[in-house]
């Protein structure tokens, strides 16, 4: 008897704001099946979540408006694999500096991160750098008002730096970059994380998770 194959792993995209898009096409081309998720209920539904890049007060914002917080943090709590890239590594720090006033944090990262740290807008800017465990060359790596991590706790692994600024980490189940990977063509990154999210798959508990429909 043939055992049937496997089914992709269900990647969510927060889609309350960012490059939703962009990370959706990525994760369709590694073979994930993405899905955009605007309710918290949908939750449920997925095995793995990436917080895309964009403007991290207006997304930090709106998971307070739409009761997104608690239920975020206890899906990471219960070991629901996350990738942050830019704006979605400031919000899983557990600390961030010149934030935004009253700036809500997931907190599942064990860093300290500096937002703007690279500049602003005019300071955008591309670099070819090497990460652990992406192999096939350096990445290019776009960093648009980007932030850097500049504190980790025991647990995390540095995955690549620009000079002697740390802009990729992971920590068990949580990935992020300081810069968008989403928007190079480049899906080493996005294949990291499903693979991430597939070797997870069965291993964390139960969360049910309710909020506004």
């Amino acid at each position: 008897m043939i055992a049937p194959a496997a089914r992709p792993a269900r990647v969510g995209v927060l889609a309350l704001q960012g490059d939703v898009r962009e990370h959706v096409r990525a994760l369709r081309a590694v073979g994930a099946d993405p899905m955009e998720v605007r309710r918290v209920s949908d939750l449920d539904a997925v095995d793995g979540l990436v917080l895309p890049g964009g403007e991290s007060t207006t997304i930090g914002r709106l998971l307070r408006v739409f009761d997104w917080l608690e239920p975020l943090r206890a899906a990471i709590a219960d070991g629901l694999p996350v990738f942050g890239s830019c704006a979605g590594m400031i919000l899983l720090a557990r600390e961030v500096l010149d934030a935004a006033p009253g700036q809500p944090l997931l907190a599942g990262l064990d860093v300290v991160v500096r937002r703007n740290a690279f500049g602003r807008q005019v300071d955008s800017f591309e670099a070819d750098i090497d990460l652990v465990g992406v192999a096939g060359g350096p990445v290019r790596a776009v960093f648009i008002r980007a932030p850097w991590v500049e504190k980790v706790g025991d647990e995390v692994e540095v995955l690549g730096r620009v000079g002697d600024r740390i802009v990729a980490v992971r920590q068990d189940n949580l990935l992020a970059t300081a810069f968008h990977p989403e928007l190079t063509g480049d899906i080493r990154i996005h294949r990291m994380f499903v693979d991430v999210v597939t070797g997870n798959r069965g291993r964390q508990g139960s969360v049910q998770v309710r909020g506004r429909a």
